[in-house]
């Protein structure tokens, strides 16, 4: 640990966020690289003349927040982690950032099945970091779940995420385009999330560079009208699912309706468009048969 004055800390990060930035993406840096905890920072200031204990010296701090300013990288992959509800997940340029809106997935989920007692059998498809697949293991833990993707090196930091977070084993890690790794589980599944690429083609070509420049293309764009896996994941879902399993679906702020009539036209009933905290239509959901 490197040992600096409150003084001489508050300036620099004076000088830190004069140069652009928002506050909490610099907290982020301060949280994960630094050691000094995002409740801490406007307890500091208290007391000046008071000693802070930092991971890193402050060339270091300063080093990560000239890369993020300079070429618009998001702070996670800078760091290498990002935070998802309870959890603390390493991130790399191949994985989608867990939104924060996606957390509602698992609200829904909790809606749906009341009983943490319960023994489900779920599967998430595209798991990515592994956030969705990972909360539902620790929020179920006599649940059994299986999670997908297309890459092979994604699900290595998704199996190192369930790792470091939980002791058990309920959570197994397939990999292949959606449905294909899954072809002995048909008719077995009580439950399938999937949060899939959804953009539409002219939506990220006007993505902020954040995003486009640097996230997963693979992990965002839909097709031409962003439905292209959405309405592969649905069609095929009705062999995968017990009879009244769930599927909950995250799409665009516009396709909740499309998405909607797709379900029903596959037999699915139940059907319900949950809003985001946004009051967006973020997610569609429907039980089979």
């Amino acid at each position: 640990m490197l040992c600096i004055s409150v003084e001489k800390f508050l300036f620099w990060k004076k000088i830190q966020l004069a140069k652009g930035g928002d506050q909490q993406s610099f907290a982020f840096l301060l949280d994960c690289i630094g050691g000094i905890p995002t409740g801490d920072l406007n307890s500091i200031s208290i007391n000046p003349k008071a000693t802070l204990y930092l991971k890193k010296n402050l060339g270091y701090l300063e080093s990560i927040w000239d890369d993020h300013l300079q070429k618009s990288c998001p702070i996670q992959y800078l760091c290498g982690i990002t935070f998802w509800r309870d959890l603390k997940l390493k991130v790399t340029s191949k994985v989608l950032i867990p939104r924060p809106e996606t957390e509602l997935i698992i609200d829904i989920v909790f809606n749906k099945f009341r009983k943490r007692s319960e023994e489900l059998f779920f599967a998430e498809l595209g798991t990515g970091s592994g956030a969705i697949s990972i909360a539902l293991a620790l929020a179920y833990p006599l649940s059994e779940g299986v999670a997908t993707d297309i890459d092979q090196d994604v699900l290595k930091i998704a199996t190192k995420n369930f790792i470091n977070s939980s002791k058990k084993s309920n959570l197994k890690f397939y990999c292949g385009n959606w449905w294909l790794p899954l072809e002995s589980f048909k008719g077995k599944l009580d439950l399938v999330i999937s949060n899939p690429p959804y953009i539409p083609r002219d939506t990220y070509e006007k993505l902020p560079k954040e995003v486009k420049n640097f996230e997963p293309k693979v992990a965002l764009l839909g097709g031409e009208d962003g439905l292209k896996h959405i309405n592969e994941i649905v069609q095929k879902a009705p062999l995968f699912l017990k009879e009244n399993g769930w599927l909950i679906l995250e799409n665009h702020f516009d396709q909740s309706e499309k998405v909607k009539q797709l379900l029903f036209k596959n037999k699915f009933t139940s059907i319900e468009i949950v809003k985001d905290l946004s009051g967006i239509g973020r997610f569609t959901i429907g039980r089979y048969k």
